[in-house]
C-alpha cells in the first residue's frame, strides 16, 4: 500500500468509529491525492467528517460532503413519496442495499449514494412506470432486464428491480439461489405492502452482490467498509450458522469468511495489524481493482476457472438462459437461439466493435503478462 491508501484507511477507521484523527498526521497528508482516491472509492463524505474532527477544513471535501448529505435527504424524501403511491396502488415493494446501509453509518452523508434500489411486483411494471413519470422522472431503461432506471435532474436516480439478478447471470449459483426470492421476504409491521429481509438474509444478499462485482470487474473499499459497519451495527444478533449454510449453498463461503475477517482487521484498529498473504492480496484488490482496466479485471477473473478457448466458446454460444437474458426475441422463442448467436456477434462487432476487439486481445494475451 502507498501512503495515500494507508491514510484513506486510517481516516475511514476514525470516521466509522467516531474517533478524532491525529491532527499532525492529518495536516501532513497529500490532500489532492486523498481527494482523488476517496472519490474513486465514493467515500469523500466519510473522509470529510474525519478531517473536520481533526480540525482540518478542506473546501473540496466540504462541498462533496454537503452534496452527499443533500442527495441522501432528497432521495429519502422522494422514496417516501414514491412508496406512498405504491401503497395507494397496492404494489408490494422492498428497498435494497444502500438506502438501508446508509442509515447504519454514524453520520448522514458518510455513505454516498448514487441512487436508490427498490424491488417490486413485476406484474405492476407499467403502473410503476406511470408513477415514476408522474413524479417527474424520465425513463433511462425500461423492460429490458431485471431493473428499470429512472432519472430526475439534477441528481435523483432510482433503479426499480423486478428480480435480484439479471437472467444473463443464469449460469451462476447466485442467480438460481435468488430466482425464488419471495421465500425470503418478511412483511413490514408499519405499512400494508412493504417488505424487508431478515438481518441475516440482508447480509447474505449484500455479500453476494459484492461478490458479483469482486469476481468480475472489481469493487471498492466502500464495500469492505459496508461489511464492517453492518456487522458492527448488528452485533451478536446475527445467526452465523445460518449465514454459513447459505454461503455454502452459494459457493462463496471462503470469500465471505475472508472478507469479514479482513474488514474487522482493517477498520477496528488505528494501526493496521499484520495480514496474511491472502488478506494482503484481498486488501490490495479492494484498493486498486477500480483503477485497473474494467475488462482486464473481468477477463482475468473468468480465466481463473476455464481455458481461453472455453471462454471464447462461452461468449459466442452462451447457455439458453443467458441467451434469453441478452436477446429479447430468443426469450420469446427459444428456437431462435441460432439467430440469437448471429445477432449477438453482429451487435458485438458493429455496435461495440472497439470494446469487443479489446476483449479478444486481452483474452489472447492473458498468459503473456
Amino acid at each position: 500500500m502507498d501512503t495515500t491508501q494507508k491514510n484513506l484507511i486510517y481516516l475511514l477507521f476514525c470516521a466509522v468509529n467516531g474517533l478524532t484523527p491525529e491532527s499532525e498526521r492529518v495536516r501532513a497528508m497529500d490532500m489532492a491525492n486523498l481527494y482523488r482516491l476517496s472519490g474513486l472509492h465514493k467515500v469523500r463524505g466519510a473522509v470529510c467528517i474525519a478531517l473536520e474532527k481533526a480540525g482540518v477544513q478542506n473546501e473540496d471535501f466540504h462541498q462533496e460532503m454537503k452534496k452527499a448529505v443533500r442527495k441522501n435527504i432528497l432521495l429519502d424524501i422522494e422514496r417516501q413519496s414514491i412508496l406512498a403511491d405504491f401503497e395507494r396502488h397496492g404494489i408490494w415493494y422492498m428497498p435494497l442495499k444502500g438506502c438501508i446501509l446508509k442509515d447504519l453509518y454514524p453520520g448522514n452523508g458518510m455513505r454516498e449514494m448514487s441512487d436508490n434500489d427498490i424491488l417490486f411486483d413485476k406484474e405492476k411494471r407499467y403502473t410503476v412506470r406511470d408513477i415514476m413519470m408522474a413524479h417527474g422522472y424520465s425513463i433511462e431503461l425500461f423492460g429490458k432486464g431485471n431493473h428499470d432506471v429512472y432519472h430526475k435532474p439534477p441528481v435523483l436516480k432510482f433503479e426499480m428491480h423486478v428480480a435480484l439478478f439479471h437472467r444473463i447471470h443464469a449460469d451462476n449459483t447466485y442467480y438460481r439461489y435468488y430466482r425464488d426470492f419471495r421465500r425470503l421476504l418478511k412483511k413490514d409491521g408499519n405499512n400494508n405492502y412493504g417488505y424487508h429481509l431478515s438481518d441475516e438474509d440482508f447480509y447474505v444478499f449484500m455479500t453476494v452482490h459484492e461478490y458479483k462485482h469482486y469476481s468480475t470487474s472489481g469493487t471498492d473499499i466502500r464495500s469492505l467498509l459496508d461489511c464492517y459497519v453492518y456487522e458492527k451495527a448488528m452485533g451478536d444478533k446475527l445467526d452465523y450458522e445460518y449465514i454459513r449454510e447459505q454461503m455454502e449453498q452459494l459457493g462463496i463461503a471462503n470469500f465471505e469468511r475472508n472478507r469479514r475477517t479482513l474488514a474487522f482487521k482493517v477498520f477496528s484498529s488505528a494501526v493496521l495489524p499484520e495480514l496474511t498473504e491472502t488478506e494482503q492480496s484481498m486488501l490490495t484488490y479492494y484498493l486498486t481493482s477500480l483503477t485497473n482496466a474494467h475488462y482486464e479485471n473481468s477477463i482475468d477473473n473468468k480465466l481463473q476457472t476455464r481455458s481461453k478457448s472455453e471462454y471464447l466458446l462461452e461468449l459466442i454460444f452462451p447457455s439458453m438462459e443467458v441467451m434469453k437474458g441478452s436477446v429479447g426475441f430468443v426469450e420469446k422463442c427459444g428456437m431462435l437461439y441460432p439467430l440469437g448467436v448471429v445477432w449477438r456477434l453482429f451487435r458485438a462487432f458493429f455496435c461495440n466493435g472497439i470494446i469487443t476487439i479489446k476483449k479478444i486481445l486481452l483474452i489472447m494475451r492473458y498468459h503473456e503478462k
